[in-house]
């Protein structure tokens, strides 16, 4: 399974030769501008919530690779009425995709689209594929639900949102960290704007000190696990 970041909370997955894109947010993030998105691969489009930071460039991209689009029900259908392929889903349910597994978990925010359709309830995904689990808060507030994930999924890795105002910051990722039972740890959903900014070396001591590895990845890297 190949993870690559492409800033904010965009992640690409690679997995059983499917592509996967999570939360497109890359035309409108600056730090972003060396990514064209037409270049870019997705059998599957995830997405968290309707919030514009996480969907911007999902039609774009679907349309473009016939993507499906995995989503809240109310997220999904926004996007099958623009003639997108999509496949709903509700908070405690899973599917078996060709590529693996998908469950779609609480989370605590808000989620609505640019133009206030209403966005359904905001979601993170625990994807179990090739031998390999992850899990993508979305954006969320620490929660005790969190606690469920690990009596059902051994993790590899935690995808997490630290980058505070809107999300958990680093020292509540480090407890969902604990929580998820899950001691590897790539952050997201910071940086991009001005109250989201973090001090990189005092997030990763942070981790460090708590027996845990938080990666931080520049856009357009990727790790293997």
């Amino acid at each position: 399974m190949k993870i690559t970041f492409y800033g904010h909370a965009c992640i690409g997955i690679e997995v059983s030769g499917k592509h996967i894109l999570v939360d497109p947010f890359i035309t409108g993030n600056p730090n972003a501008a060396h990514i064209d998105i037409t270049t870019l691969k997705a059998d599957y489009i995830l997405l968290t919530h309707a919030h514009n930071d996480h969907i911007l460039d999902a039609e774009a991209i679907a349309k473009n690779n016939d993507s499906v689009i995995v989503a809240s029900y109310e997220v999904a259908t926004y996007f099958g009425a623009k003639d997108i392929k999509y496949h709903p889903m509700g908070i405690g349910g899973s599917w078996q995709f060709d590529f693996g597994k998908v469950k779609l978990v609480s989370a605590i925010h808000s989620s609505s689209f640019s133009d206030g359709t209403y966005g359904g309830n905001p979601a993170g995904f625990v994807i179990e594929g090739e031998h390999k689990n992850i899990y993508i808060s979305g954006d969320t507030a620490l929660t005790m639900d969190m606690k469920l994930i690990p009596m059902r999924t051994k993790l590899d890795l935690a995808i997490l949102s630290i980058g505070n105002n809107f999300t958990m910051d680093v020292d509540d990722a480090i407890i969902c960290a604990d929580f998820v039972d899950c001691d590897k740890v790539l952050g997201v959903h910071y940086d991009t704007f001005g109250y989201i900014k973090i001090n990189h070396d005092e997030a990763k001591k942070k981790f460090f000190d708590a027996g845990k590895d938080l990666m931080l990845l520049e856009i357009g890297e990727s790790i293997t696990l």
